[in-house]
Order: structure tokens, then sequence, then C-alpha cells
């Protein structure tokens, strides 16, 4: 059989979707995934390589990683009585969630926001609803959101906090008006929690409907892909009858233990982090066409002339610095482009081919 007919056994909804692209950044500043920048220390590596010397590797994983979940409560502060499904990344904790809805449910979120969100909702054939958030302040439009849950019914409600890729901190007066509103789930996606300084975390307690959903990725362990989901027992139950077994393989397991009892490591990353953060975002706001946006997130969007995005993207690319170009996904984000906050000398690389950019295409 010709392959464009087989192609045709696939849902419609899957012929319909494009593909996940990750841009190639060899040989250039990488400055377009919110990864951390920095390595460990010549003794974290030497110590870390020891933990791993008596990995089982030619055994299956404990498949409930019990280790790494309670080192991941007590780090976390995951409150007493809460579990935690655990996840090959968000995108793995994302799908196993929508994966337990019916057939007709909704997913809700607000736009601009994760795309994995909608990308996944349509991949399993189910409905998704989207509701701008507020032009300039990226707010949450808390009526259009209220009217959103009255009309879809929505089954789950994902909110970043703070978001991607606007980088903002919604107001937790809304956040809470949505859970007590909502008859569905309510994830609040902390994935940027390290350089927030705010979570939903201790909200557990108070709302029966609230999972709050972490990533090991922002945090500086990206290439370990790792996520966890806190939540209700019951809840949690029944997420792990769809977890694929031993789904977290066990140098994972090891190394993100290693990792997370010695977070002074990461600590000190992340405020070198946030301190870039202020002076990139001073930086860009004492650029002529540029309006930079507050982010609580560890990377900062900014707002460029005018159909200017793409060329300046193309020209700071062209210096050997690799943003993120957001332009083309319309709405909100015409004309923006997204940076990361990497080392000092990559962000003033970056602050400088962007300079230049300015120079010549203004």
């Amino acid at each position: 059989m010709p392959e464009n007919n087989l192609t045709s056994l696939f849902r419609k909804e899957i012929l319909a979707m494009s593909a996940y692209h990750v841009a190639d950044a060899t040989g250039l500043i990488k400055l377009d995934a919110m990864e951390n920048p920095y390595h460990w220390t010549d003794d974290a590596v030497a110590n870390w390589l020891e933990s791993l010397k008596n990995c089982e590797l030619n055994r299956y994983p404990d498949p409930d990683a019990k280790r790494l979940t309670q080192t991941i409560k007590a780090q976390s502060r995951i409150p007493s009585g809460f579990e935690v499904l655990l996840g090959n990344g968000s995108d793995e904790i994302i799908q196993i969630l929508l994966m337990a809805l019916p057939p007709d449910a909704c997913v809700l979120a607000p736009l601009p926001a994760f795309v994995m969100y909608r990308q996944i909702a349509q991949s399993l054939g189910l409905k998704f609803a989207g509701t701008p958030l507020l032009a300039g302040s990226f707010e949450l439009d808390l009526p259009a959101m209220l009217e959103a849950v009255a009309t879809h019914r929505p089954s789950v409600i994902f909110l970043a906090y703070p978001n991607n890729p606007t980088g903002n901190l919604f107001d937790t007066g809304s956040i809470k008006q949505i859970l007590e509103t909502s008859n569905g789930l309510v994830v609040l996606d902390e994935a940027y929690a390290p350089f927030a300084n705010a979570s939903f975390m201790d909200e557990l307690t108070h709302y029966g409907n609230l999972l709050v959903m972490r990533t090991v990725s922002k945090l500086g362990l990206a290439g370990l892909r790792l996520g966890y989901l806190a939540g209700s027992p019951g809840i949690i139950e029944q997420l792990n009858k769809i977890r694929l077994p031993y789904n977290i393989n066990c140098l994972t397991q090891i190394t993100a233990r290693f990792a997370l009892e010695h977070h002074d490591l990461f600590e000190e990353q992340t405020q070198k982090i946030c301190t870039e953060r202020t002076r990139v975002y001073y930086q860009l706001s004492t650029m002529t066409g540029v309006t930079p946006y507050p982010s609580a997130a560890n990377f900062i969007l900014f707002k460029t002339p005018a159909n200017k995005a793409g060329d300046i993207f193309s020209t700071i690319k062209q210096q050997g610095v690799l943003i993120k170009n957001m332009s083309p996904q319309g709405g909100l984000l015409t004309d923006c482009l997204r940076v990361t906050i990497g080392k000092p000398e990559e962000n003033q690389a970056f602050l400088t081919a962007l300079k230049n950019s300015l120079g010549t295409i203004l």
C-alpha cells in the first residue's frame, strides 16, 4: 500500500498538527531554551560519579522511585499527606493527566501559554480552549477566564506560575477565584519556581482540586528529564494507573536525589541568574525600540518594533547568539523575542548583538 494511504490511518488531529521544533544551536551561544547555563563544580561531579558506582544497570529501576520521591517531598516542602507522581519531564505528566480524561473533556489555559498544554490535548483528540491574557500586562483576564470555566466546564485548567513565555506571576487572588469556581482540576505549573520566590504548594491543603507541577529542568538538570506532580492521594493513585512502569530510569533516580540533596549548589547558581536577569532587564529598558516585560523566571520577553522581530532575530543569530523568535505565534506575542538568562559573558554577547541589530535595522 502506498505510504500516503497508510498515513490516512492516523487520526485527523495528528495529521493537522506540526511537530515540536527544536532549533539547532551548534556553534552558537544558546539562550533559547530556558536552561541553567552553569556546570557543576569538579568536586560535585566527582561525588556524583561516586554515587553512580553501585547503580545496577542490569536491573529494572524501582518502579515507584521511592527514595527519590521522599527526597522530592522533603526538598519541595510538599504538605504531609499529599502524594507525588513522577514523569519523564513535565511533558509526560501533562500527557498522563490528559490521557485520564474522557474523550469529550475540555482543557483550558490562558494564552499565550506553554505550548504543550494545547499540543498534547489536541494530540489526544481533546477540546482545547484558550483565553487571551490582558494586553500589555499579560495578567489573567479574570472575567473571561470565569466565563470560559462556566461555558466549557473544563476538566483541567493549566496555569503556569510564572507564565511561559511571558515570565510574569499571575495575581494570586485571581488564581484562587478560579480554583474556587472550577469543578475540574487546576494545575499550577511551577517550572520556574526556583527563580520566582512564589508557590502554591502550601495551598494544596486548602483546595482539593489543586495540583502543583514542577520540573528539575530549569533548576539545572534539563538533561535528566524529570518532572513531578503533587496532589491528593486519590488523584495521584488514578494517574499512577496510566503511568508506564519504570518511566524513571535508575541513573535519573540516583542523579536527581544527589542533586536535590546538594541544593546549595543550585541555590547559588539561581541567585547568579536572578542577578543577571535584573541587569539584562535594565539594559533592555534603555534601548530605543525595545520594550522588555518584567519576569519572575529565568528569561525575559521583549517587544521589538513592528514587523522587525524576524530580522532582528536573524541578525542576532548571525552574530553567534541563538534566542527565541516568538512573533510567529501571533496574538500578544507578535513582534516579540525571548532571551534566556545565561552567564554574564553570554548575556553581554546577546546585548551587544541586539544593539548591533537595532542599529542596522532601524
